[in-house]
Order: structure tokens, then sequence, then C-alpha cells
């Protein structure tokens, strides 16, 4: 189960990057564009959302359940505080991880709660920008066996 929860984990990433890459893409150009907000618009936006939950829900499974890497570290979190790959992985990637979901789901709640297209618009970019920047920050970069598994 470990492996294809961590395979699932590792390739619904690219997807949500994807994701994340288009409304982006949209959002500034309806802010500046003065589009109007389509039923498309929210169509992408819940389905960046949705996988965004779809990963946290993954990540806290692997987190909780079955990764031996945080299992071990939840043992003596002393010890592990101690580790820079462990830290990483017991403290630093979930807890951004969570913080930028929160922040994507604000965002996406705002856009929501809000009337004026260039509003909408302007919000994603803001709240998405900010949660991506989180998410790129806490992605493995130079651990390249992580970035495609197979």
């Amino acid at each position: 189960m470990y492996e294809i929860l961590l395979f699932t984990h590792s390739w619904l990433r690219w997807v949500t990057l994807i994701l994340f890459a288009v409304v982006l893409f949209k959002s500034l150009g309806g802010m500046n564009g003065g589009k109007e907000y389509l039923k498309k618009d929210k169509t992408l936006t819940t389905s960046l959302i949705g996988t965004l939950h779809l990963q946290l829900l993954i990540g806290l499974l692997l987190y909780f359940v079955y990764s031996p890497i945080t299992t071990t570290a939840m043992d003596n979190m002393k010890i592990a505080m101690k580790v820079g790959a462990v830290r990483y992985w017991a403290v630093e990637h979930i807890s951004i991880m969570i913080v930028a979901v929160i922040v994507a789901q604000i965002g996406s709640i705002r856009v929501k709660k809000t009337s004026v297209d260039k509003k909408k618009f302007k919000l994603q970019a803001i709240f998405f920008g900010i949660a991506l920047i989180l998410i790129l920050s806490r992605i493995p970069w130079s651990e390249s066996a992580r970035l495609f598994r197979f």
C-alpha cells in the first residue's frame, strides 16, 4: 500500500502543478484583460482545489500510517529534529503543504463570495500564487528519483 500511495502522490503532483499553471495563467489574463469569470474558470478552480485535497489526504495517510521515515521520526522527535533529511519529511514538508492547501482553500472561498469578475481573477492570482510558491518550496527537487516514480 505504501508504494501505491507514494506513486500516486508523486504523479498527482504533476497534475496539481499543471492545474496551478493553467488557473494562474487564466487568472492573470482575466485580471488584466477584463474577461468574464466563466463556468469553465470555476470548474478549473474546483478541480485544482479537489486535487490539492486529494494530495493532502494521500500525504496524511503516508505521514501518519505508511511512511517508515515519519513513523520512525514520531518515535523520537528530538533525534529526528537533528537530522536534516528526517526533519524535512517529519516537519517541514507536511507543515508547509498544509499551509499551502489552507491558503488555496481560503482563496477559493473568497473567489466564490466575490461577484466582480476582475476581483475573482485577482484573488485567484494572489492566493493560488502564494500557495504555489509554498508548494514549490517543499517539493524535493534535488532528489530526482522522487520526481518521477515508476
